[in-house]
This record gives structure tokens, sequence and C-alpha cells, in this order.
């Protein structure tokens, strides 16, 4: 039996890992976290049926922890996207501009023309005016490997919906600035 739940433990702790590697959004981490806490609790049932107090104890807190991952990303951030979705809808029954929730440019995808391109992974913003600069938008790859990163000015680009649209054809988006990982330009 303890060589079963050692398994399921191995398992889990693989496929938790992977999920929140991945960094694919706030609930897909939170559902790692939730697989993770399945996978410690094998452990930690490993340990007591085996004698091992060490992974035992490590278990324990790490119970602990997944348990705070799991209100962390699924109960306190969904929340909080909650309240940046509300307050954007909201905004669109009012005069003035329109609003969208900033977080959105980690992860929002990028359509040029109505064709998805890629994928919005952060943005710059003067520190003085807040007004955006540019969004640094990820094209192909997979996990991050073998990525392109663009350099797309703000003012060829929109927010609608959940989604950052530009109007310039997949050519014009293609001839823009390349970036390396580490070398963004300062203005």
């Amino acid at each position: 039996m303890a060589d079963t739940i050692s398994w399921v433990a191995t398992i889990a702790t693989i496929i938790a890992a992977s999920m929140t590697a991945a960094n694919l959004g706030p609930r897909i981490t939170g559902y790692g976290f939730a697989v993770f806490l399945l996978g410690s609790l094998c452990w930690l049932w490993t340990g007591l049926h085996t004698g091992q107090p060490a992974l035992a104890w490590t278990n324990i807190v790490l119970t602990v922890l997944n348990i705070f991952g799991i209100w962390r990303w699924l109960g306190r951030q969904s929340s909080v996207e909650e309240g940046a979705k509300a307050a954007s809808q909201a905004s669109e029954g009012t005069p003035g501009e329109a609003l969208f929730p900033v977080s959105l440019l980690s992860r929002a995808p990028v359509e040029c023309r109505g064709d998805e391109i890629g994928t919005c992974i952060d943005a710059m913003a003067g520190c003085g005016s807040g007004r955006l600069s540019y969004i640094v938008v990820s094209q192909g790859g997979v996990a991050g490997v073998g990525e392109t990163l663009r350099r797309l000015p703000w003012e060829n680009a929109h927010v609608s919906g959940e989604r950052v649209q530009t109007e310039m054809d997949s050519r014009h988006f293609e001839s823009l600035e390349q970036l390396s990982r580490d070398q963004w330009p300062g203005r």
C-alpha cells in the first residue's frame, strides 16, 4: 500500500510542479497547489506509515503551505480578478474613458486584425505620467523556450474585452523591433 501511495505522491508532485511552473494564470496555479496538496498528503501518509519522521514533518509544513497557496490563488486572487472585472464593466457605462485591469497586460492574447499573433507578457509605463509606452508580445515557443519578443508601441494597440488588439497587419507587426530577454529599451 505504501508503494502505491508513494507513486500517487510522486505523480501528483510532478503534475503540480508542471502546472505552477508553466505560469498559465492564477487559476491554473491555484489548481496546481490543490494537486500539490494531494501529493503532500500522500507523502505525509507515506512518512507516517514507513517510520520516516523527516518526510512526515516536511509534508506537514508543505500541506500548510499548499493550503495557503490554494487560498492565495483560488480564493483571494479570484476575488481580486472579479473586482477588476466588475470595475472594468462598470466603467463602460460611465462618461469618460473605459478602464481595464493592468494585470491583463501580463497574459492577454494579442490580435492583429482579428488573428491571434501572440501573448502580451508585460508592459512599460512612465513613472511620472503612468502612460503606457509599449507592451511586450511573446510569439511562438513553448513555455518561453524559443519565443520571440516584440515591442508593440502602445499607440498602436488597444484593449477590447480581455484581448489586446492592433490594427497593423501581420507583416508590419513582424517588422517590429525584436527584444532580447534581458535588454528592453528604456524609451
